[in-house]
């Protein structure tokens, strides 16, 4: 268990004193994964389950994903609002930076919608039990990884502009006529091929 808060932590420890858990207090954020895994060399890879808070679903989603060869899966209980954009495809309105990213290193499995009642306090919103499969192979790969993050994150930035606009220090007219894309799109008719096109070819 990996937990931020000092109280929890300790109750936790409490509740289950025996060394069938282990608790770790500290920022998730910042858990290397990579170490944790090099403890137990001959186990199989790791398999992750949490609820997680709204503020850090997408940079700890980010985080993962650097350690994905090391996981098996991981269940994740979302806000239905992230775990829609996880799954997303192009043209639609939650289509953006997340759903790439995710789906670039992840295979999506929405499992079942948790109702707000299920809670107490009760929420405002739904939440969503989803499954993510990292790629043993992935399908397409980038050259640049690093890249590929930036030329996404630009193309986001400001989604209602056509890619000639917000890629306009990346490519040139010529290069969209090389990749067969049409510059007056906007990122959201781009899909994740098309993308990892692009960045291969800068």
């Amino acid at each position: 268990v990996v937990e931020i808060d000092r109280e929890l932590a300790a109750r936790l420890k409490t509740i289950f004193p025996t060394s069938k858990l282990t608790v770790h207090q500290q920022d998730v954020l910042a858990f290397d994964l990579e170490s944790f895994a090099k403890q137990y060399p001959s186990s199989k890879k790791l398999r992750l389950i949490g609820n997680l808070p709204y503020n850090i679903s997408t940079p700890l989603l980010f985080h993962l994903f650097k350690f994905s060869r090391l996981i098996e899966d991981m269940h994740f209980m979302l806000q239905k609002e992230v775990a829609d954009r996880l799954s997303a495809i192009p043209h639609q309105k939650n289509y953006g930076r997340l759903s790439i990213m995710t789906q670039y290193y992840c295979k999506v499995i929405p499992l079942f919608t948790v109702d707000s009642s299920a809670f107490y306090p009760k929420p405002k919103v739904q939440s969503v039990f989803i499954r993510l499969v990292p790629h043993s192979v992935l399908p397409n790969s980038v050259d640049d990884v690093l890249l590929f993050q930036t030329i996404i994150r630009t193309a986001f930035n400001q989604r209602r502009k056509t890619l000639a606009n917000a890629l306009k220090s990346y490519l040139t007219s010529e290069d969209y006529i090389t990749l067969n894309i049409q510059p007056t799109l906007r990122p959201e008719a781009l899909s994740l091929k098309d993308f990892i096109q692009i960045t291969n070819f800068i």
